[in-house]
């Protein structure tokens, strides 16, 4: 039986709009980049990482840290288009998208993906964990809401679904989304073909786009801790972690 082929592809700009420079920011002694990488090489479940880039100093800390560089134009719509930049002509079946600001990520959350995501045969896959109430309100935390399979059904900045109530504390059946995808080649190539939508427009939330294409977006419940970098202010909550405290 053949064996599945998965490349992690880690997209990483120099331009964020909130956060200038980010891949490069120091958080415990390291660069962000740096805590992304060494997570994802404890991944067993890939055959190999290529960090997705349009910036040198970027391009150099990968090339330091031993992974392939694949230099990307600065102007690509979003984090997947980045990704099939870096991989369309390689042969593979799917392709992970390793979030670039996820510095406590580590190997066995992308293979828990990688394996749920070929047991279920789906377009694409994601990770997904319980919603802390505080962080119901916050437009930087994507929920999630799915069907009985484990599908996606919609993503959301706001708290959803709507409840009549005032919404604090856990909304039933209201999930955060973790931002780490894996994609059938086949199917980021259609992806990327296709414009954004205007959900994804309106909520600036590309996993939209793929709902809209009719795209089943198998999701993972798992209870690893993640936390993203999304602002200078997020530095101050995950460096404890990194730190071991």
């Amino acid at each position: 039986m053949k064996s599945n082929k998965t490349i992690g592809v880690i997209p990483a700009r120099f331009g964020s709009t909130r956060f200038p420079g980010k891949p490069l920011y120091k958080i415990a002694g390291k660069p962000l980049l740096e805590w992304v990488i060494r997570g994802a090489r404890e991944a067993r479940s890939l055959s190999e990482i290529i960090l997705a880039t349009d910036h040198k100093d970027i391009a150099q800390l990968g090339m330091d840290l031993g992974v392939s560089v694949v230099m990307t134009s600065s102007n690509l719509p979003s984090g997947s288009d980045r990704v099939w930049a870096a991989v369309q002509d390689l042969d593979c079946d799917a392709v992970v998208n390793i979030q670039g600001d996820e510095p406590l990520l580590k190997g066995e959350f992308i293979d828990t993906l990688v394996e749920d995501f070929y047991r279920t045969g789906r377009e694409m896959a994601t990770l997904i964990q319980s919603l802390e109430p505080e962080a119901l309100l916050n437009p930087n935390v994507v929920k999630a809401i799915i069907n009985k399979n484990g599908e996606a059904l919609y993503f959301s900045r706001l708290p959803i679904p709507y409840t009549r109530r005032k919404a604090e504390g856990k909304i039933e059946g209201c999930w955060q989304h973790l931002g780490l995808y894996v994609y059938k080649k086949s199917f980021l190539k259609e992806f990327c073909a296709t414009a954004p939508c205007i959900l994804e427009l309106s909520e600036s939330l590309e996993q939209l786009r793929a709902l809209w294409l009719g795209a089943k977006i198998q999701t993972i419940k798992v209870d690893y801790k993640c936390m993203g970098i999304d602002s200078p202010e997020d530095v101050f909550k995950v460096e404890p972690f990194l730190r071991g405290k």
